[in-house]
This record gives C-alpha cells, structure tokens and sequence, in this order.
C-alpha cells in the first residue's frame, strides 16, 4: 500500500470557460488527498500529443465507433478513408479544443490516488457519469453529441487512468523540482496509528 501514491489531473477549458476550477479543487481537497502540484499552462500540440500517447490499438476502434456515430446523425462517411484516420480526428479535435483556453495542471497525493480521483470525477462520458461525480453534476456533453459535430468531448477535467500511466503522465507536465514535498495534518488524522493514544 502506497500512502504516498501520486495522480495527475488536468482541468480542461470548459472548466475554466465556466468558473468550476474552485468548486473542482475543492472536491477532490475534500477526499483528504494532498496538493502537490499545480500551475497554470497553455500547452502546445506536441506537448498535448505526447500527453495522450495514443497508438493505431486505440485509434482503430475509436475510429469505427465514430463513423458509427458520424453515419447515425446523418453526416456524410468517407468510406475510402480507414478507421485509424477516424481515431486520429477524436484527438486531433481534442487537442485543438484544449488549446482554446489555459489548463490546470495538478499532482495529487495520497493512499490511492488514482482510484479516488477517477471514482469522483467520473466517466469519461459525461452522460454516462453518476449523480455526485464532477461530471455528471456539471456537464452534460456526450460522446455521441462530440462525434455527430465531429469536435473534442467536453467533460470537464483529466484524471491519470492507471498507476502506472501516473508518473508518465507528471513527467509531461511538471519538473521534479516543481513537485512539493511537505506535512499536511490530514495524513496525519486520516492514517496515522493510535493518534489520540497518550501514555499511561
């Protein structure tokens, strides 16, 4: 068990756009994880492209899924184009949307990280995200709506998938000097032994 476990988290445009950064911050202050990190970026294409990593295993099926979507809604299909291409367009619109507005970049740590995070905010598909998480409070976009308009899916916020996506993930955005290293009393009241024991 890792007591010091890291997550990255990143709040997208419409987070900014709509004025729900202190609300955001603030829930996931809540669960008793520790900030940090946290800075303020307008990102490049390169630097967003080498943050979502994503190869032809992931574009492929993405990329069916949306001529799915594209054909139901009435669009047009090129057929003659293969469905890597399709894939490529999901993260080509979402790197250009978040590159609309600065980003909030944060670590958080604390005993799984990851795992509290991604449960508080969410699905990926606002629509499909429960009552009480970030997202299904707050947004109402769907994957569906995104693909019909061929545009990036706005939901909010980005969280660290996995734990082993986590460091990869940090080293983007932050330098190891930018990574605070202190006491918060929460860790102290959430998982420390015997905290009000006093001698006999």
């Amino acid at each position: 068990m890792n007591k010091r476990e890291q997550t990255f988290v990143m709040l997208k445009p419409d987070s900014l756009q709509r004025s729900l950064v202190g609300e955001i911050i603030s829930r996931i202050e809540r669960t008793g994880l520790k900030l940090v990190a946290m800075k303020m970026v307008k990102p490049d294409e390169k630097t967003l492209l080498e943050h979502y990593g994503k190869d032809d295993t992931w574009y492929e099926p993405k990329g069916i899924n949306r001529m799915a979507y594209l054909k139901e809604a009435g669009n047009s299909v090129d057929e003659s184009r293969p469905a890597v291409e399709f894939g490529k367009d999901i993260i080509r619109g979402v790197v250009r949307y978040m590159q609309a507005s600065p980003l909030v970049a944060m670590v958080w740590e604390g005993n799984q990280a990851v795992t509290i995070v991604k449960k508080i905010v969410g699905s990926t598909d606002p629509t499909a995200s429960d009552v009480g998480t970030i997202r299904g409070d707050y947004q109402l976009d769907s994957y569906s709506l995104s693909d019909s308009e061929e545009r990036g899916i706005r939901n909010l916020i980005h969280c660290t998938d996995q734990v082993a996506e986590a460091q990869r993930e940090i080293n983007i955005w932050f330098t190891p000097q930018e990574i605070q290293d202190y006491r918060h009393i929460n860790e102290a009241i959430l998982t420390d032994v015997n905290i009000d024991s006093r001698p006999e």
